[in-house]
Parts: C-alpha cells; structure tokens; sequence
C-alpha cells in the first residue's frame, strides 16, 4: 500500500475517532442542558405585568456560597399554614434549598461533596427564623434587596411553597433541627446535583417573580449577588430615589 494512502487511512480513522467522541461530549452537553432545563422545583410562569409597580421588598441572602430568600412569614403563611406554628414568634423567614445529605452534615467530607456534585440526591428545604434585624442577624452574609410586583411576588410565594415536598396529606415533611438559631429541615422537591444547585434554585425563584435572570448557568452565589447587584445599580440610576432611600 502507498505511504500516502496508509496515511490518509490512518487520518481519517483518527478524524472518525474524534468526531464520534464530539458527538458524544455534544450529546452530554444536551443531556445536561434539557435535565437543567426540566428539574424540579419548576420556574413558576409569572402573570407578570410590567406596568405594575415592584413594590414588595425581599431579600437575597449569600452566605459564602449558598444562596436563599428572606420572607416575611405572614406573606407565604396562606401557603403552608404550619410554619406559622413551628416559627411562632417571628415576623421573617429565611428559606434554603439543597443536597439532603450535604446540607444537613454537621461535618463536611470529602464523598458528601462529590455525592452532592455527580450524582442526582435527595434535597431539603431548610427555614430559619430571623428576629430583630436581619442585617444583624447575617454579620457577615451579603444582602441584597429584591423589588417585586404583587404578580411576580405571588409567582416567588409559589415556587418556594412547591419546593416542600408533601406526604399524602399535602403536608410538608419535618426532617432534623436546622443548622443555626431557631431553625428546621423539611423534605425537598427534586433531585440536587451539579446542574442543580442551591444557587439555581435562588435564580429560578427569581425567574419565577419575573426577573430576567438567567437561571441555567446561574450555579454560584457569585453569580446570583453580581446579577442582583447589576439590577439594583441600574434602579437607582433610573428611579428617583424611592427605592435607594429605603435601605
């Protein structure tokens, strides 16, 4: 056989190889982004009117690198009544979505990572009751307000109320005390994994009050505060001052 014809050969065996391992790597990609796209808890779709006024504050809590809302209580009581008798002497609620096993240790290793990471497992929501001043109370913690209208409000309440899972009763489930303060664990909806974070499920919230975040590869707590922070910038830059005065 010619040298030239073997080469050829052995090119084009070498190309096939390599196009057969992008398909596969791009088929992956797919398979990530569609399982990204589709988990639970689903974006709620907002009746967003952008006429109305965004006139509800919340905030977004960063702690390092875990990410979750800060609610008053009596906004989200009418949704799951029992967290008015499990917190009863407090006015806010901070709530947290994550890995089941990761998010409840009490000591970090190094599998409960990895588990965490690559392989899809259960999560838990965890709510903590947040006296006094809350800027106090997180020393430490990045806040950022969030302004919503009463539409994209309801459309948060929502999405937060379906990442409980409930038992047969429609009740949500109580799990272990929580991490810090007065606080408590309950079952989860949808799996936690690497395309699935406790970072996503903050951005999806967003998402769901009709914000224009984009929440497939907002994984990081980074990701959620720097966009946060880029949309309050740009409000007191356009507003009149009404919403800066506030904080």
């Amino acid at each position: 056989m010619p040298q030239n014809e073997s080469s050829f050969r052995s090119n084009a065996i070498r190309y096939n190889k390599k196009h057969r391992v992008m398909k596969l790597m791009f088929g992956v990609l797919v398979l990530l982004l569609t399982v990204a796209c589709s988990t639970k808890p689903y974006i709620v779709k907002s009746a967003e009117n952008t006429l109305s006024e965004k006139t509800n504050k919340i905030y977004v809590i960063s702690h390092d690198w875990h990410t979750g809302f800060l609610i008053p209580k009596n906004k989200i009581q009418h949704l799951i009544p029992v967290l008015t008798k499990r917190f009863d002497n407090t006015d806010l609620l901070e709530f947290g979505w994550g890995d089941k096993g990761f998010y409840q240790s009490r000591k970090i290793t190094a599998s409960l990572v990895f588990s965490a990471m690559f392989w899809p497992t259960e999560s838990v929501v965890h709510v903590v009751s947040v006296s006094g001043n809350s800027h106090k109370f997180f020393a430490g913690s990045e806040i950022e307000p969030v302004y919503l209208s009463d539409e994209g409000y309801d459309s948060l309440l929502k999405y937060i109320s379906n990442s409980f899972r409930r038992n047969e009763e429609k009740e949500i489930i109580e799990l272990e005390k929580g991490l810090y303060g007065d606080s408590q664990f309950y079952a989860g909806e949808g799996d936690y994994f690497l395309m699935n974070t406790c970072n996503k499920w903050t951005a999806k919230g967003l998402k769901s009050a009709g914000m224009d975040i984009g929440a497939t590869f907002t994984l990081t707590a980074s990701g959620v505060i720097d966009y946060l922070q880029s949309q309050n910038k740009a409000r007191i830059s356009n507003a009149t001052g009404t919403y800066a005065a506030d904080d």
